[in-house]
Order: C-alpha cells, then sequence, then structure tokens
C-alpha cells in the first residue's frame, strides 16, 4: 500500500470514513487569493470558508490539492532536480474543520493514520509546537504518548501561521520522521534542521485567533483546523527511499524518458531526468488549468518550466521535442485522480511540441551568437549586458538561459548594464507611444503600463476571480481612491473581464468589497495590454490596494461568447459559398447581434445567403468542442488559420478551431473554422444555439455586410417574424404558407388598376377618352405663324407619363410642338416638349424646355432635339412655363421671316 496512487486514496478514504467531504482539487489558478500567481496550498480554496465570507454545505473536508511553488515569493524552480525534495509541483493532501472539531481531534486523527492505516513507528517520529502552545504539547502526550523531547517547542514564525497581515492565524504543530544515521542532518530546532534526516511530511494548522491590527489578536468564536501532507514525501517515507525522484510514480516517469532517449540516467545526468519528470507534471497540469506559454504572468512561468526542461531533454542529446512523447506516461500515472489531465491530454501535447520545436530555433541561434560572442572569455569573467540584452530582445533568447548556458564555464552576466539596456529601450518605448497622436489625457496609461507590467486576463477559464486595485485614474489623471457616486477606472492585477478588442465589445459587470460597489460599464485596453475597467462606484471608497470580487454579467458575456463564435462560422460558410477571396474586413461582436464585413463584388442572392445560414448551422449542430491553442503565427498560418483584418499580431497568437468536417475529412487537422483569435467563445458550438442572418447590405464599393443574431435574440426575431407573418396573413383572409401566392396575385391586380388609372388620367389630361377625343387636343391646339403649338397644364399624370402624353399628342397634330407641363402633389413641376420630324430644323425641344424650366424656376433640361425634359420647383407657373415656349416661337418665327 505505498504506491503513489494507493497513499492518496487511503488518505481521502480515511477522513471520509470520519465524516469528511471530499472535495476535488481546486484549479491551479486561485480564483479567490489575487495576491497568489498559482495555488500552493491545501487551504486556498477554502479561504472563503474560513474568513466567513463563504458558507459550504459540510464542515469538515479532505482533499488532494494540486500545487506549484514556481514564481512570485512561493518558488521552488532553481532547486529542482538538485535537491531531495524540492518539486515545482506537488499534491498536499490535507483535512479541515471548519468551526467543527479542533486540536484534540485533529491529532488523534492525523497520529491514527500514520501509525495505524500507514503503520509509521512511534519511535521514529516527533513533533514541533509553537512555543507558547503548551495545549498541544499536552495533547501529543496524551494521545501520542510522547515525553517532552519528542515535543520540540519552536519560537520562530515557522510554527505559526498567518493568511496574512490581518485575518484568521495560529501555532502550528508540524510532524517529522527520522530516517537514519547515514543522512546528515538535526532535528528542528538544531544548527543542521536544514539536513534531511529529520523530515517534515504533516502540518496541522490551529486556526484559533484573528490578527485585527499588527499590535491586537483577538480569540475566533469558531476555531478551525488546516493540515498539509506531502504526498511525494509520504511517498519516500513510506517506500523507504531518500529522494522523491525514486518514489514509484517518478521512476516510471523517468523510465518513460530512459525510454524516449534511448538511454538511462547516469550520476553527471541524473539531474537533467529529475527536472524533466517534474517540469512534465507542472507543464502537464498548469496546460490543462487553461494557462498557455506567454511572454507576462502566469503563461511566462509555464514557459520557463517548460524551456528548462527542454533545454535539460537537449542536454541529454534529445534531437527531436521530447516532452509531447512523456505526456502518455504521465496520463498513465495521474490520470485516474485527476481526470482533467485525460480531457486535456491532446491539448497538452500539441502545445509541448510547438514550444519546444520553436523554442529549438531559439535555442541554436541563441546559442550559436552566444557561443560566437563569448568565445574569448575565460572563468570568472562577466559576459558583456548589451548582448544579453540583445539576444533577449531581439532573438527571443531569455537572461536566465544566457545565465544557464554560460554558468558551467564560470562566467555570469553583467547584469547591470542587462538593466540599462532594457532601461533605454523603455524610454525609447515611451517616447514613441508619446508622440503617436494620442490626447494627453490618454499618456497616463503608457507610464502606468510601464510600472504595473500587463494586466492578466484571466476571462477565458472564468467569470469570477479576485483582483488587487493597482491603480486608479480619475478625470485622466492618477488617484488614490475613487468615491460615492465618482467615476473613473481601476485597473487590477488580474481581470476575468474581457476588454474591447478585436471587434468584440468590452465587458461589464460588478467589483465588490468590504463595503464597497463599483459598477464596471466597460473595459477597454490602453498602452497594449493594460485592462481598464471604466465606471461609477455606487457604494464606499475604492483605494490603492483593495482586494475586490470580480463578477463578469454572466448572461451578456454568454450572449457575446455565441455571437463571436457564430461569426466565425459564417466566415467560413462565406467562403465556401462566396469564393476564397472572402476576406474580413470589419466586425461587431455585441451581446445583441453580430455584424461582419467582407470583400465580395457584388450582392448577395438570397439562394446564396440561405446557403451560409444552413451551412454555418450545420456546424452548430454538431456540437464540436472549441479548442483553443497557442501557436506561432507562421506555424498558425501554416496550419491554415485565417488572420483578420486589422488586427495586430505578436510572436504567438491563440488559435481557436470548431467544426468536426474538416478533421473527418482530413482537409484540415485543427477543425472546420480555425483562425487567429483572442476573444471568448462557447464551450461547444451548440451552445451558440441558433444563427439567423437578420440582413446582407452594401457598406462601401466591394465590401459588403452581413448582419445575425444567435440564441434566444435569433429565436425571438424568428419568433417576431412569424407574429407579423400571422397578422399579414389573417388581414389576407388567408393561411401563412399560402400567403406568397395570395400576395403575388393582389400585386398582380394592383399592377393591372394602376395600369388602367394612369390610361385614364392621361386621357382625362388629355382632355377626355372616347370618339370626342381628337376634336379636345384641337381645341388645345394654337397657331404660332404658322406652325401649331398643343400647350397643356396637367395635374395627377406622373412625370414619367408625360412623355407618352406628348408622343400622343405629337402624333395628334401631325405637325407641330407639343409641350405638357404636369404639376405634381408637392407643387413641384415636370415639363416635356416635343417637336414633330419635321420640325426639328427650325426648333429644338432642348431649347424649349431650358425655357420652360427657367420660368418653373429650375435650371437646365435635357434630351434630344425632338424630345426633351425638364422641371422646376414652382408648379404654380404652369401657365407662365407654357407662355414663355409660346413666346420664344414667336420670337423664332419673326427672326425667321
Amino acid at each position: 500500500m505505498s504506491g503513489v496512487n494507493d497513499i492518496r486514496s487511503k488518505f481521502l478514504d480515511f477522513f471520509a470514513a470520519n465524516g469528511h467531504e471530499i472535495v476535488p482539487s481546486s484549479p491551479l489558478v486561485p480564483r479567490n487569493d489575487p495576491t497568489l500567481m498559482f495555488t500552493n496550498a491545501g487551504m486556498v480554496q477554502f479561504k472563503n470558508v474560513f474568513t466567513g465570507v463563504e458558507k459550504r454545505p459540510y464542515q469538515r473536508a479532505t482533499t488532494s490539492q494540486k500545487c506549484v511553488r514556481a514564481g512570485g515569493k512561493h518558488n521552488d524552480l532553481d532547486n529542482v532536480g538538485y535537491t531531495a525534495r524540492h518539486l515545482t509541483f506537488f499534491e498536499m493532501l490535507g483535512n479541515f474543520s471548519f468551526g467543527d472539531y479542533f486540536k484534540e481531534r485533529a491529532i488523534e486523527l492525523a497520529w491514527n493514520l500514520i501509525t495505524k492505516e500507514f503503520g509509521l513507528k512511534k519511535d521514529k517520529l516527533l513533533v514541533t509546537v509553537y512555543h507558547t502552545d503548551d495545549e498541544a504539547a499536552l495533547l501529543w502526550k496524551k494521545i501520542a504518548g510522547f515525553t517532552d523531547d519528542r515535543i520540540i517547542r519552536i519560537a520562530t514564525s515557522d510554527n505559526f501561521w498567518a493568511m496574512g497581515d490581518t485575518g484568521p492565524c495560529g501555532p502550528c504543530s508540524e510532524i517529522f520522521i527520522d530516517r537514519g544515521e547515514h543522512i546528515w542532518g538535526g532535528p528542528p530546532g538544531s544548527p543542521e534542521e536544514d539536513g534531511d534526516r529529520f523530515l517534515e511530511f504533516w502540518n496541522l494548522v490551529f486556526m484559533q485567533f484573528e490578527q485585527v491590527t499588527k499590535e491586537e489578536r483577538l480569540p475566533l468564536p469558531r476555531p478551525s483546523i488546516d493540515t498539509g501532507l506531502g504526498l511525494e514525501r509520504m511517498a519516500c517515507v513510506l517506500q523507504g527511499v531518500d529522494s522523491v525522484f525514486e518514489t514509484d510514480l517518478f521512476r516510471n516517469l523517468i523510465d518513460a524518458i530512459a525510454s524516449a532517449l534511448g538511454h538511462a540516467p547516469q550520476e553527471q545526468t541524473v539531474a537533467s531526468f529529475r527536472v524533466i519528470a517534474d517540469h512534465l507534471r507542472s507543464s502537464a497540469f498548469l496546460i490543462s488549468d487553461g494557462v498557455l506559454p506567454s511572454n507576462e504572468g502566469r503563461g511566462y512561468v509555464l514557459r520557463r518550466i517548460m524551456r528548462r526542461a527542454m533545454r535539460h531533454a537537449q542536454l541529454l542529446g534529445a534531437r527531436d521535442p521530447l516532452m509531447h512523447r512523456l505526456v502518455w506516461a504521465l496520463v498513465r500515472e495521474m490520470g485516474q485522480a485527476y481526470p482533467e489531465l485525460v480531457r486535456a491530454e491532446k491539448l497538452i501535447e500539441e502545445t509541448l511540441r510547438l514550444e519546444e520545436a520553436r523554442f529549438r530555433k531559439t535555442l541554436e541561434r541563441g546559442l550559436t551568437i552566444l557561443d560566437e560572442k563569448s568565445a574569448g572569455l575565460k572563468k570568472g569573467d562577466m559576459f558583456d549586458g548589451d548582448t544579453a540584452f540583445t539576444l533577449y530582445d531581439t532573438y527571443g533568447f531569455p537572461l536566465d538561459l544566457t545565465q544557464d548556458a554560460l554558468k558551467s564555464r564560470g562566467i555570469s552576466v553583467d547584469q547591470v548594464s542587462f538593466t540599462d539596456a532594457m532601461d533605454r529601450q523603455r524610454t525609447k518605448a515611451r517616447a514613441s507611444w508619446s508622440g503617436s497622436g494620442d490626447t494627453a489625457s490618454e499618456n497616463v496609461w503608457f507610464p502606468l503600463r510601464e510600472k504595473l507590467g500587463a494586466t492578466e486576463f484571466l476571462g477565458y477559464d472564468t467569470e469570477t476571480a479576485e483582483g488587487v486595485v493597482t491603480a486608479l485614474v480619475k478625470d485622466g489623471k492618477d488617484a488614490d481612491s475613487l468615491k460615492t457616486g465618482e467615476s473613473g477606472a481601476i485597473v487590477l492585477n488580474q481581470t476575468p473581464f474581457y476588454a474591447e478588442s478585436g471587434g468584440q465589445v468590452g465587458d461589464t459587470g460588478l467589483m465588490t468589497g468590504e463595503g464597497v460597489k463599483f459598477r464596471v460599464t466597460e473595459t477597454q485596453k490602453k498602452a497594449g495590454d493594460l485592462f481598464v475597467h471604466i465606471g461609477t462606484v455606487e457604494q464606499g471608497t475604492v483605494k490603492l490596494g483593495t482586494a475586490l470580487q470580480l463578477d463578469v454579467d454572466h448572461g451578456r458575456r454568454s450572449s457575446i461568447r455565441a455571437h463571436h463564435s457564430a461569426t466565425h462560422l459564417l466566415h467560413e460558410a462565406l467562403r465556401q459559398v462566396l469564393g476564397d477571396h472572402i476576406a474580413q474586413r470589419g466586425s461587431l461582436v455585441a451581446p445583441d447581434r453580430l455584424r461582419f464585413d467582407f470583400v465580395h463584388p457584388k450582392p448577395i442572392t438570397a439562394e446564396e445567403l440561405a446557403r451560409v445560414e444552413d451551412i454555418a448551422n450545420e456546424v452548430v449542430l454538431e456540437n464540436d468542442e472549441v479548442t483553443t491553442r497557442l501557436m506561432a503565427v507562421d506555424d498558425a498560418r501554416e496550419a491554415g488559420a485565417r488572420a483578420l483584418f486589422g488586427e495586430k499580431y505578436g510572436d504567438e497568437v491563440r488559435v481557436v478551431s470548431m467544426g468536426k468536417q474538416s478533421r473527418e475529412h482530413g482537409q484540415n487537422a485543427l477543425g472546420w473554422s480555425v483562425e487567429l483569435c483572442g476573444g471568448t467563445h462557447v464551450r461547444r458550438t451548440g451552445d451558440i444555439g441558433l444563427i439567423s442572418v437578420t440582413g446582407e447590405s452594401a457598406v462601401s464599393s466591394g465590401v459588403r455586410r452581413i448582419e445575425a443574431l444567435t440564441g434566444r435574440h435569433a429565436r425571438k426575431h424568428a419568433n417576431d417574424t412569424m407574429s407579423i407573418a400571422k397578422t399579414a396573413a389573417s388581414e389576407l383572409r388567408t393561411t401563412v404558407d399560402d400567403m406568397p401566392a395570395r400576395i403575388a396575385a393582389l400585386m398582380e391586380e394592383r399592377k393591372k388598376l394602376e395600369r388602367d388609372l394612369t390610361d385614364a388620367r392621361k386621357k382625362l389630361a388629355m382632355g377626355g377618352g372616347g370618339a370626342g377625343n381628337g376634336a379636345a387636343v384641337a381645341s388645345g391646339v394654337r397657331e404660332v405663324g404658322n406652325v401649331k403649338l398643343l400647350a397643356r397644364a396637367v395635374e395627377g399624370v406622373e412625370t414619367k407619363d408625360l412623355k407618352s402624353l406628348v408622343d400622343d399628342g405629337k402624333k395628334q397634330i401631325g405637325s407641330g410642338v407639343v409641350a405638357i407641363v404636369g404639376v405634381t402633389e408637392d407643387g413641384k413641376a415636370g415639363v416635356v416638349v416635343g417637336v414633330t420630324a419635321d420640325l426639328t430644323s427650325r426648333f429644338s425641344a432642348v431649347e424649349l424646355v431650358k425655357i420652360a424650366s427657367a420660368a418653373l424656376g429650375g435650371k437646365g433640361g435635357g434630351g434630344r432635339p425632338d424630345m426633351a425634359q425638364a422641371g422646376g420647383p414652382d408648379g404654380a407657373k404652369a401657365d407662365a412655363a407654357l407662355a414663355a415656349i409660346e413666346q420664344a416661337m414667336t420670337k423664332q418665327e419673326s427672326a425667321g421671316a
């Protein structure tokens, strides 16, 4: 029963049998403690339970908690592989009492487990207590039968635990085992306590006080218990080995490494095998919990861990990427206890493979330059810091890698000149920012970005978290506080709020703390990657350093996710229907709609639009998982990912893939839709619900726009449309299904009626109808010299029908000039003049119509010598316009005579 998996199960089962709820491990990225980079102890997920902020349905709990110590104040990275017990990833077994049992029961449970269940010998065990904790000392005597020499009193903070400067705290009692005289070291409190002979494997924390101020400490009304037993250390003890790397789990991982390399570890290489085994665990678990390698924050720590292991793989002679070929072994060892490893196995493999392939290029290039620049140096010399900075800034070769590569030769790096070069670059960047055209109020952000670093975005995996206020801005200037009713901006060390970018609108929501409420109305990015939360204080005062609970508006974010994922599907569907020339030219992803602008030379037909909608919805119905991976830009493009217009991409990009079809048919291994995108998306395509295209239009020459709705917005639109259709069908006295035919019949009937009405108006305008029409026309004819002029002002005739009236008039008079002025309902006028063919050499219809137009208050006119048209704003001058035409003809005839 000494295997790591057996020990874990035995521990959890023991406490479950003693009334404890088995609680799954929380993620490695803590959501409820903004001061921590990674979860580093079992109590982290219960922090708010201990402080009374959160209530759980149980008072006793037990866990096997994933922990990482590789960044921030808890950092064991550099010791890993070279000591017997340091790890970047470890498992902390724990039992917790939230105001239920206290010291006596906690000691009793611990003693029964280690002696009766695990079978440890009493004479090999000893404990420490805080020097003033007489109660704990007496209980160890009572329960374990220890004499005073086996109970060591410690006066330092090592045996007094505190959550922070204020809050719950209390004395500790640590359990040690003596592993024998063959290992150097002394008991705790002795000058040799740093040796490995006496191994501390379990710490019992008696949480019995509240630190109110630095000077004031009060008893807690409900004392609690928090314990932590290192699983790997317990395995060392039970398996009788001196190092955690000799336990069964690590032996199996190291065997897998040896098999992949083709050779076993030797004395001079064993540290490298251990580094790879440990770093494989931390890398895999971090990736499974949503951390991806990057150049900032947690992602940077992950990258350091990964690259440190990859560097050791290279030292061991690995010619090809190694890490991704070891994931199966880790999943075999730990997948049953942590199913998230199984779920993320492919993602872990791919992330490790891509990172190692890319790192090898960086490593080869950097080492070549490093060897060249350091060729003349000897042991004890210092490598130029400016060159080290060039390696970092230009070639992506980090400082710690340069230091590591030179360490074996006894050469150090001039860190002062490295820092100077970094400062010069920042000064240059600041000057560039100030001259970029931003307003004076915007200039506040770059210094803040330089001072605070990038905001860590947690919102891909969560919509709630805690964050610490690192900056406040009011009226474009730094502020120390924001009070009730004041509006301003808050910057935090980490946030789940998405900042507006890539067409996706920013998140809204609430920030709350003790007596504080801040309403976030928009979130923006400033100075590249500084997330700025804009809003108003509704209660209390927000101050620098305040820890706030951050809650994104869930309903709004969910709708935004759906619309963003739908945009990707529509993009690919458009490409399939219209052709490969489709390229994005702008987008909007909002909670209530989406729009997508793209290059296309002509309107999309109704049939094409229907096909686009159908194809996109087929992918929605697949309910395929939406996957995200971090890739180098060039690798992403080679894999078929589509870049979006106007987006600026760094060296690495998030690649969002969805849809089964391409993967199943071998067209694209990543998915049906594959795009470079930093936005938030649904977990599965089915979460979109429905995509409804609501419009297609022109934006500019060669650019079209498609608009659509998803989910409940699409359903509401469909319901509203059906309601309108039913109302219309009722008015037409037909069914919805028969409505198109009914409308077509009514339209044809209307066209016939309009034609009949037009004919009647034309006849009426020309003086009536029937056999007397010719006489009526003749009665409107006058003689200008020896030329007939038919001049008439009409109403109720559309301007487009005036030409046909003129044609009819020309036929009636045979030879002459016809002028018709039509007055519209809004008081404007149109005028048409026609000249029969035999008279076009004497009269020009164009000249005559311009004269009429001028009389109507218009300007110009045009046409042919035999037919011309114009208009004017003043229809009351219709008779004057006709008179002007007659006068012009009279003058021309007089001049000709």
